[in-house]
């Protein structure tokens, strides 16, 4: 703003013209606010669109930031249930072979067979069962002449009764 200097505008007392250079400031004042206003409604759309897409980068940006760390959270939970659910398993293995365990000494104590055990005496009883059905189909004279062979059994020699010192004969 040019000033004007006091003697320029001095009245005739020497007092400078007050009103005059508020009027002048004012009239100044109101111009520039005109202008700024002017300038704004020109510009404003260009600035709201470059707010508006400033705030569409910012938005990419921070969405992108969030699904990163959404991956990186589902990630550490995926592996923390991996590690919980090989943690139980383990448990329950350990479990189960705690349950066998004792569960075999019981039958054991009950004098119960084990699986192989039975394994065992089922092939006995195949292999017996075989040898049955061999015996079966021989010829039947065979096996008449096997019986007719067998020496018959001794005949116990009876020993003679002796008189008891009480009269009486063994009987």
């Amino acid at each position: 703003m040019p000033k004007k200097s006091a003697q320029a505008g001095a009245t005739p007392q020497g007092t400078p013209p007050f009103p005059d250079n508020i009027k002048d400031s004012a009239q100044q004042i109101w111009l520039a606010g005109l202008g700024a206003f002017t300038k704004a409604q020109e510009e404003g759309s260009k600035v709201f669109d470059a707010l508006v897409q400033e705030g569409q980068a910012l938005q990419r940006k921070t969405q992108a930031a969030a699904e990163a760390k959404l991956a990186e959270a589902t990630h550490k939970i995926s592996a923390m249930a991996s590690d919980l659910e090989a943690t139980a398993t383990g448990q329950w293995d350990k479990l189960e072979t705690i349950f066998e365990d004792r569960v075999a000494k019981a039958l054991h104590r009950l004098g119960v067979p084990t699986a192989s055990a039975l394994e065992a005496l089922a092939a006995q009883v195949e292999k017996l069962s075989k040898e049955v059905e061999k015996l079966g189909t021989e010829p039947a004279p065979r096996a008449a002449a096997k019986t007719r062979s067998a020496k018959p059994a001794a005949k116990r020699k009876s020993a003679p009764k002796t008189p008891s010192p009480s009269g009486r004969g063994r009987g």
